[in-house]
């Protein structure tokens, strides 16, 4: 028996042994190809022995000192890179071990900052449906997804939630793409003028929803107006870039693909390619002066706050990442997209493939014509996570795509040192898997 507290604790998952590139390996030396590198994190695969080497040099230098005494080179520097590729204006990074982490620093400094700055009335937060921002009770309750909302639902803050811009469901026959996004932002300024626009803190969103919702990117002036209507109210943008920033959707941040800058933005995941726990929060220098001229004291913090070890991971993954192996993504990603458009374009289960760079997302339909969702009684996400393990690829299938309950959809998010080789491995697997759930529930 085992005494570690599982995920699930009606299926013990195998014992992993050995990562390598593309793969890892159970204890049965079963190879399982990393098709959604873990959850979007494994960007450089694994056995990377540049960053193994990182570790171990500052392992024999100084493993660790709280920040409240000493800050290290290491996160001196990994803070000097990310601020040299972030958006313009945010200037000061905030060192976390990992993504809910993050996004709770996120939310308290950005109501400290209105405190700081005489503008104390300021508490409402404004989110998306079906977004995902973490599972802390912060976190979790600006995040939109109700499935893993409700159990907690007497624990959370009170956050309003706007549609999310979700072109292949949302957008009308009789509108523009263009006119469409603009429609969907447009959902903010009434929301904020709905609390008070007096009221209203931060809206948080993610560029390219991963997890809930299976690699939706927004379409072209989303966010352009959607950084307008907080400009124009004083709200704080976040941009929570957690699952798909650092190159994931082919530049290091998610929010240049977007031409605007946040406020503040959050990032985890594949900062740490899976070597070490870390995130980092990002923020403008406006909101770092606020609190340095104000009371000085950003009033947060954990142990492992910029912790020496894990900032040399980090400091060594990011560094091979802006020296051309991001470059590589959007290519890269659109040899596996065209690939996956040619296995299942015309699958009738199949009703849209969309993502940008290697941060890829299939949605799975009843009718490819109607749009209807498959039965959620099949469990089609849970059957296809299943047979995909079993035919040796780890991808990312989850349910609920559309409210929490309904929808399809399997998430793709290998390593970016894959080849085209390796895509046709995880094409073939990802269709055995799909092939076999299709007839085990005769559809």
């Amino acid at each position: 028996m085992s005494h570690v507290f599982p995920r699930n604790s009606n299926k013990l998952p195998p014992v992993g042994k050995v990562g390598a590139g593309v793969h890892l390996f159970d204890a049965d030396g079963k190879a399982y190809f990393d098709g959604s590198g873990g959850a979007a994190v494994s960007c450089l695969g694994h056995g990377d022995q540049d960053v193994i080497e990182a570790i171990k040099s500052q392992l024999d230098s100084m493993a660790f000192a709280h920040t409240g005494f000493l800050s290290s080179d290491p996160a001196e520097a990994l803070a000097d890179l990310l601020v040299l590729h972030a958006p313009e204006g945010l200037e000061h990074v905030y060192f976390v071990s990992g993504g809910s982490e993050a996004v709770e620093a996120a939310l308290k400094l950005a109501r400290q900052y209105f405190v700081e700055i005489g503008q104390p009335q300021r508490s409402k937060i404004i989110a998306r449906r079906q977004s995902y921002h973490g599972n802390t009770l912060g976190a979790l309750a600006v995040g939109g997804n109700e499935w893993r909302r409700a159990q907690f639902a007497p624990l959370l803050i009170d956050v309003s939630h706007i549609s999310p811009c979700y072109e292949y469901r949302e957008k009308r026959d009789d509108e523009t793409t263009f006119d469409f996004g603009q429609r969907m932002a447009n959902e903010l300024e009434d929301e904020i003028l709905r609390l008070g626009a007096d009221q209203v803190m931060a809206f948080i969103a993610e560029p390219v929803v991963g997890a809930t919702m299976g690699a939706v990117p927004s379409v072209e002036g989303y966010f352009k107006r959607i950084r307008e209507i907080c400009d124009k109210y004083g709200v704080l943008l976040i941009l929570d870039e957690v699952m798909c920033g650092m190159g994931r959707t082919g530049t290091l941040f998610a929010a240049d693909q977007e031409d605007i800058s946040p406020d503040i933005c959050t990032i985890a995941k594949g900062l740490g390619a899976g070597y070490q726990p870390i995130g980092a929060m990002l923020c403008s220098g406006k909101i770092y002066d606020a609190i340095k001229d104000g009371s000085g004291f950003f009033q947060h913090g954990h142990t492992y706050v910029g912790h020496p070890t894990a900032c040399a991971a980090g400091l060594a993954v990011v560094q091979k990442l802006t020296n051309g192996l991001v470059d590589q993504v959007t290519g890269k990603g659109q040899q596996l997209t065209d690939m996956l458009n040619d296995a299942f374009g015309q699958n009738p289960l199949v009703g849209d493939i969309r993502g940008r760079g290697l941060f890829i997302g299939m949605e799975f339909v009843a009718d490819r014509d109607t749009k209807a969702v498959l039965d959620p009684s099949h469990k089609f996400n849970a059957r296809l996570k299943a047979a995909a393990f079993d035919a040796g690829l780890i991808c990312y299938p989850m349910g609920g795509t559309i409210d929490g309950k309904h929808g399809d959809h399997v998430l793709l998010a290998p390593p970016f040192i894959s080849e085209l080789h390796h895509f046709e491995e995880v094409v073939d697997k990802l269709s055995a898997a799909v092939a076999k759930v299709s007839a085990d529930l005769g559809l």
